[in-house]
């Protein structure tokens, strides 16, 4: 019989997978859970590295598409302390090998690559079970269901795909992030614009941190962090100004063209607890499944979620080419490969979102080891 793919989840690693496989001439089919490509904002930007992300896009035959969606500058980097001295700014120079885009765009030059009907939309996973060698039924709230001979569950931090596989769980890290954005900022917001910069800012001391991008046009999306228990976040309304204050008794110290971000921002501030799988996650060879992305190894936010997802299928889909008679050989071979990848051990101290060859990486660790 003829290989197909089912793939849960329509994020981008579960498109980046259905169109490496189809430039393969292996069909594949992804079942997403939102009714339509729109049907809610996808974030925001995402540097894509040369030596992973922008890997898959090759193999993808994206890049000429990809380098369309690039925004030019958004590489520059400033690094400030909490009481507003600025420690490094980096003016992006075009070699720094992690240009910037939106996530939506990216989105959706992946799914405008895809044949029509490729995505269904409006499936969303109520159960999946075994049905005997290799075999799998998957049963969607809309009162379909599927049979498949190859199951890959892209469907991220709480995939529905991964109990077949692993009784892991994601786990809270003791980190939450508070989402703000700021809207005309040049006009609006100038002094925390001329903060943040063309890129990108952050400033950091134990237990604290805010990061910030420059998007399109003078949009600023920042994120405001903090390592705290879940009860203390669950304990605030954030649908109102009293999480503002809240959140603005842990940074009474900071300076504040950085706090702007969160007292000025225009919209509520949205909560995101941050959660992750064990370091070392993995499962055995369980025939006609696997995962890719978050599903297979969630981690806290460092910059390469969206990368190694897109690499995961890039490289799942050239190991199913290789081996089109023979998948299980094609699933062990990519298993092997992801498992030391993502349990690649980061140290709790150092700085997150930062490129751990990139000179102002350990000016961040030495300064946070300075104020401990």
């Amino acid at each position: 019989m003829p290989l197909h793919v089912t793939v849960i989840g329509a994020g981008l690693g579960g498109l980046t997978l259905a169109r490496v496989l189809q430039l393969h001439s292996i069909p594949a089919t992804v079942y997403e859970a939102e009714p339509s490509p729109t049907a809610r904002p996808q974030g925001g930007m995402l540097d894509i590295h040369d030596y992973n992300g922008q890997i898959a896009l090759q193999a993808a035959d994206l890049m000429d598409e990809f380098r369309g969606l690039i925004l030019e500058g958004r590489q520059a980097m400033r690094i400030l302390a909490p009481n507003g001295e600025l420690l490094v700014d980096k003016a992006d120079d075009g070699t720094g090998g992690r240009p910037e885009v939106q996530r939506g765009d990216l989105r959706q030059m992946l799914l405008a690559s895809l044949p029509d009907g490729t995505v269904r939309w409006g499936h969303k996973v109520n159960a999946v079970r075994s049905l005997g060698p290799g075999r799998h039924e998957v049963t969607f709230a809309n009162g379909s269901s599927i049979t498949t001979d190859l199951l890959v569950g892209a469907d991220g931090a709480w995939s529905k795909v991964r109990p077949l596989l692993s009784s892991d769980v994601p786990e809270y890290t003791g980190r939450s992030v508070v989402e703000t954005y700021l809207y005309d900022a040049d006009t609006r917001h100038p002094a925390v614009a001329k903060t943040v910069g063309g890129g990108s800012m952050m400033a950091v001391e134990p237990g604290r941190e805010i990061f910030a991008h420059r998007e399109k046009g003078d949009t600023l999306h920042a994120y405001v962090g903090l390592h705290k228990p879940r009860e203390w976040f669950d304990a605030v309304d954030f649908s109102g100004a009293d999480a503002t204050a809240h959140l603005m008794r842990e940074f009474a110290h900071w300076a504040p063209e950085l706090t702007a971000l969160l007292t000025e921002a225009d919209l509520p501030p949205t909560l995101r607890p941050l959660y992750a799988l064990p370091a070392a996650h993995r499962w055995p060879r369980i025939p006609g499944v696997t995962l890719l992305g978050d599903a297979a190894h969630l981690s806290p936010p460092n910059g390469e979620g969206a990368n190694l997802a897109m690499l995961d299928a890039a490289e799942l889909a050239l190991a199913l080419a290789a081996h089109p008679d023979a998948p299980e050989t094609a699933l062990t071979a990519y298993e092997q490969d992801l498992f030391p990848r993502s349990a690649r051990p980061r140290n709790s101290d150092e700085p997150e979102a930062a490129d751990p060859d990139d000179p102002a990486y350990d000016l961040i660790a030495e300064h946070l080891r300075n104020q401990q």
